[in-house]
């Protein structure tokens, strides 16, 4: 006797070798002897040989006619035998019972399986959706193997035109034209963002970076909705004739500096910061609009503004205009430069000229200043600011020291990048040059003076704190983002409130808010400030800033890093200079480009070695290069672009983003 049976799902025949109850011991065709139970068996049958009649079963399941059998099958539940005499006219034979079964197995969507060899036939309206479900699908692989073909021929699908981003940053992996995309990169060997380079999905690899970001953090665009320019109350006109200093590409300028010579023979500096929380309130328009982008997006030759544009050139403080600003005014002895009093101000300040780096950094030198050299608007006002800023910068390492931290570095090298038509230049600046470092010394000044006043008023406000954390060095050394005051070792302040940069960072226009709550309303400040103590929304934003600072920050370099690679194709740079960072780490003397060298032998810090370039990808960021020679003589310049271990923690300081950060 032969038994036709299921098991683990697919349908087998063998002879039975023996029978003990309710199970069989059968053997397979191959020699395998497998034990089944009675309740699993089909059929039961003497001839044809089992491996027979599974050929004849399945030649003979393939020639019935499924539309044909579901008609047959009526509406009632039924057995597989039952149908077969219905359907072959007789009895069926056992090679028919079981190709009539494997035909009704194989087919879940014209008939539903109730019991063992028991079906019901799909009703009528199941069964043409399962149909049509089908035939899309069919058209479905046909136009994915037609979309495959095209990219696979370096061709772009016109389907493809409009979702090309969509595919490459947050694709529907489910749609034809993923798995297209996918399938093609897979026979081609190549990534998604290669193979849309190659077909035209996205121009250039400098698109590509923009656009993933954009797609990010600026999925509806860059652009704003339309806005009304909030008008300013009448502001007390300040008697001084203020400047900025700010690199030519600067648009949004926050900052100005006026000096004034008081009867008494003391002096006034006046450091005015643009005043858009005059304007802008709280939960307004404007405020969800900045509270959405947080900050400035600023990439070589580039920036996505955190305010829209008429909004800023409302508040920038421009030349030849009268803005409206906040002024810190400190008061010295000019004998010693000591702080006599401060005094916080709202008022319109004249702004007389914006200065530009470009235009005055060879004149306004550290030997011009000693010597009265070089002919140059505010002359005498830069000269007396240059000398106030050192004792500020004095102080500030004095403190610093006294935290446990050495001294800053003051003559490291800084970049600039400027990209017209598409062609990028890299200019090398010197960290701390006088215009840079009295920006940035009146600027801590301000922000931690404006920082005490807010503590004082028992105020919150957005504070960067640095050092007392716990942990290893450099946990306890990581600048946090607080909302009381807390010091900053690595200024060397008690306190630093980010405050002079409103119209560019959200932080700055919050600190505004909370600055102009203690000038107005003095001791009453804390009921009428826009954040009270505890205000768990002040939490929110910090948290928010934090995150987006950061990934703005990473795009930042990455950019960077793309245009670096850019000048090396323009330069057609085959040898370079490089300066040893640490272990494998080198950067560039030229710009400021890190590579990461396999294989470096062991050199000290600051060892100057020449590199061969072989080659680099502007769309994973990547180069290659081997190592040429090395030699063992350090610059001055060299030297202070390599930071100690312990130092790698607080090499960002707030000094330098002040100045430097446009």
């Amino acid at each position: 006797m032969n038994l036709f049976f299921e098991e683990s799902g697919d349908f087998k025949a063998g002879s039975v070798l023996q029978q003990q109850g309710e199970a069989y011991q059968v053997e397979m065709q191959t020699g395998k002897r497998t034990k089944v139970k009675a309740r699993d068996v089909l059929l039961q049958f003497a001839s044809p040989e089992p491996a027979q009649l599974l050929i004849e079963a399945q030649a003979i399941a393939d020639d019935i006619d499924l539309d044909f059998l579901w008609e047959v099958a009526g509406e009632e539940e039924f057995s597989f035998g039952d149908l077969g005499t219905e359907y072959f006219g007789h009895a069926p034979k056992p090679q028919e019972a079981a190709g009539l079964l494997l035909r009704l197995h194989n087919a879940p969507i014209y008939f539903y399986k109730k019991g063992k060899g028991r079906y019901k036939a799909a009703p009528e309206t199941s069964l043409k959706a399962a149909l049509a479900g089908i035939e899309k699908k069919k058209q479905q692989a046909a136009v994915q193997a037609q979309y495959v073909e095209e990219l696979k021929s370096r061709h772009l699908p016109e389907a493809f035109k409009p979702i090309a981003l969509q595919l490459l940053f947050k694709p529907d992996k489910n749609s034809i034209e993923y798995k297209a995309l996918d399938a093609a990169c897979s026979d081609l060997q190549t990534t998604p963002q290669r193979l849309m380079l190659e077909v035209g999905g996205i121009g250039t690899p400098k698109q590509l970076h923009l656009a993933k970001f954009l797609f990010e953090y600026f999925p509806k665009g860059t652009g704003f909705p339309p806005i009304a320019i909030p008008s300013v109350s009448s502001l007390p006109l300040a008697d001084v004739r203020a400047f900025s200093i700010d690199d030519v590409t600067t648009t949004e300028i926050d900052d100005a500096l006026s000096v004034v010579h008081t009867a008494d023979g003391k002096v006034r500096i006046g450091i005015h910061i643009a005043a858009p929380a005059l304007g802008i309130k709280r939960a307004d328009a404007i405020d969800a609009i900045a509270r959405q982008r947080l900050s400035t997006v600023y990439i070589p030759g580039d920036k996505i503004t955190m305010l829209p544009d008429e909004l800023v050139e409302s508040f920038t403080l421009a030349e030849g205009k009268t803005c409206p600003a906040l002024s810190l005014y400190a008061t010295l002895d000019p004998t010693d430069w000591s702080v006599l009093s401060t005094e916080t101000r709202a008022e319109a300040v004249p702004i007389a000229v914006n200065l530009r780096h470009n235009d005055l950094d060879e004149i306004v030198t550290e030997e011009n200043l000693a010597a009265g050299a070089g002919e140059y608007p505010h002359k005498a006002d830069i000269a007396l600011l240059w000398q106030w800023a050192q004792v500020l910068e004095k102080a500030r390492m004095a403190k610093r020291e006294s935290f446990g931290l050495k001294p800053e570095q003051t003559n490291r090298v800084d970049f600039n990048f400027y990209v017209e038509d598409e062609v990028v230049t890299i200019v090398r600046r010197k960290r701390g040059a006088p215009l840079d470092k009295i920006v940035a010394e009146l600027m801590i000044f301000a922000n931690s003076t404006w920082g005490k006043l807010m503590h004082d008023h028992g105020l919150p406000g957005i504070y960067r704190s640095q050092g007392g954390g716990g942990g290893g060095w450099a946990a306890k050394m990581q600048v946090r983002m607080v909302t009381h005051a807390a010091p900053h070792q690595g200024l060397g302040v008690d306190q630093y409130a980010w405050s002079t940069s409103p119209l560019r960072r959200y932080t700055d226009l919050v600190n505004q808010w909370q600055i102009l709550a203690c000038v107005e309303h003095g001791v009453t400040a804390p009921l009428v400030a826009p954040f009270k103590p505890k205000d768990a929304d002040l939490f929110a934003i910090v948290s928010a800033f934090d995150a987006a600072y950061a990934a703005y920050a990473d795009f930042q370099n990455n950019m960077e890093r793309y245009w670096c690679l850019r000048w090396l194709a323009q330069e057609n740079a085959k040898h370079v200079d490089a300066v040893v960072l640490k272990d494998e780490v080198l950067r560039l003397v030229d710009i400021p480009l890190i590579i990461r060298l396999s294989g470096m032998p062991q050199a000290p810090r600051g060892t100057q070695v020449r590199l061969g370039l072989i080659r680099w990808d502007e769309i994973d960021l990547t180069v290659e290069a081997r190592l040429i020679e090395m030699t063992t003589g350090r610059t001055a310049e060299i030297d202070a672009a390599v930071v100690e271990d312990e130092e790698i923690a607080i090499s960002e300081t707030e000094a330098d983003a002040e100045s430097v950060q446009e």
